[in-house]
């Protein structure tokens, strides 16, 4: 089942409110997702601990059809980290739903990941010890363009999505892990294992180890990635959202109208809270 959300109006929607009201938040199920069964999913998100976004994605669906789900990211750990870095918890929950689309894990159990080959090309380059010598890292990267091009190339591409991303990752391993590590995007919040050691984490190798253990973990990575660039915090606390997007996106956000949607999640999420305020 999809995600369902506020203005929906369908069979799974009536089937959601009536799992709702069995829970214990009676709404009527007349199979549209209008105000009432957007606070109710909220209710219900809280009494669980799940994000509290008004939205029964999977991970909602699931718990509230009584499918054990451990490591979702919890709203106690999106509070936390609002508070950590000094924003509105809206525009958390404005970034959580945009830039994490819901899961930072796949059916299968293991961590979303996107391999990047032609950083895979790059980090094949970095000296890491005084033995490294750069014209020889670099002649070797450009035999692997040529023997291995959807491993390590000077162009991006070659995505196979999903599970297979975990294959190619796997390969490119083979011909050095750390660089391998270090040329995906992990998890929920997609943040590249380059940046690890910059983040704090001992290796590429620590950090790949907890962005496979639960989503809470790919949050904090999140929140560490947003306090090491203050350009980005200052756009996430000032809710500039273009200037939020096009940092964290880079140029393609205006495509994706991630500023669009950023600000039309917070709005949402703003007003959700003035009302339980108001109540």
């Amino acid at each position: 089942m999809n995600s369902l959300q506020h203005g929906d109006r369908n069979q799974d929607v009536c089937d959601l409110q009536r799992a709702l009201t069995k829970a214990g938040f009676k709404v009527a199920d007349d199979g549209y997702f209008g105000d009432s069964t957007e606070s109710a999913v909220r209710a219900y998100q809280a009494r669980k601990g799940l994000v509290a976004d008004g939205i029964a994605g999977p991970k909602t669906i699931a718990t509230i059809n009584g499918v054990e789900a451990p490591g979702l990211l919890s709203q106690a750990a999106l509070a936390v980290g609002a508070q950590r870095l000094g924003v509105e918890l809206a525009a958390i929950l404005a970034v959580n739903e945009v830039e994490s689309q819901g899961a930072g894990f796949l059916p299968n159990g293991k961590p979303k990941i996107l391999y990047e080959r032609h950083i895979m090309y790059r980090q094949l380059q970095v000296t890491r010890s005084t033995q490294d010598d750069a014209s020889e890292l670099k002649a070797r990267a450009d035999k692997l363009c040529v023997a291995q091009p959807n491993l390590v190339n000077t162009a991006p591409g070659g995505y196979s999505g999903g599970t297979a991303e975990h294959q190619r990752l796997a390969n490119a391993k083979l011909i050095d892990e750390t660089s391998a590590l270090e040329s995906a995007s992990w998890g929920a919040f997609q943040i590249m294992g380059f940046h690890a050691v910059r983040l704090g984490y001992p290796s590429v190798q620590a950090f790949a180890g907890l962005m496979a253990q639960d989503e809470n973990e790919q949050f904090e990575a999140f929140i560490r990635f947003i306090e090491a660039d203050p350009a980005l915090l200052k756009a996430l606390r000032g809710k500039k959202w273009a200037a939020f997007a096009k940092a964290y996106n880079g140029p393609d956000y205006l495509r994706n109208l991630y500023d669009t949607k950023l600000e039309r999640a917070y709005d949402r999420h703003a007003s959700a809270s003035a009302v339980e305020v108001a109540a």
